[in-house]
């Protein structure tokens, strides 16, 4: 898995995906530090990255293109310190491989992780009916 880890994080994460067995790059390593979200996005479209970032503009890039690549993987923790919640980012991404192989966006926080398959569509709640127009 290759990961482009965005500039909203540190440069060790870096360190701890290479240590951890994955291709990973920060984003000033390939391209513009004040490069647009979008374009993020399609350069890791373009070379089959998977996002990792704590800007939640990326789900939101997901959501309203029904994009099905790139996978996004957001962190979002109060410390985003990579020896605090580092080891339960390296359990899901290997965990989650298969889902975001093929297009997902996942949220970790402290207490949990959540996958979405991509394309994002809106979620129908059973217990509303859609009423006939």
């Amino acid at each position: 898995m290759k990961l482009p880890v965005d500039m909203n994080l540190s440069p060790r994460w870096t360190d701890l995906l290479v240590r951890s067995r994955f291709d990973a790059v920060h984003w000033s390593g390939i391209g513009n530090p004040r490069a647009l979200d979008q374009e993020i996005m399609a350069y890791a479209a373009t070379h089959d990255y998977v996002v990792l970032t704590n800007d939640l503009d990326f789900g939101a890039i997901l959501a309203v293109t029904h994009g099905r690549k790139p996978s996004v993987v957001q962190i979002r923790s109060g410390n985003l310190d990579p020896d605090v919640i580092g080891a339960q980012t390296i359990a899901a991404l290997r965990q989650l491989a298969d889902q975001l192989e093929e297009g997902a966006l996942v949220n970790i926080d402290p207490l949990h992780t959540r996958v979405r398959l991509l394309p994002l569509k809106r979620p129908v709640s059973a217990s509303s009916p859609r009423r006939p127009r």
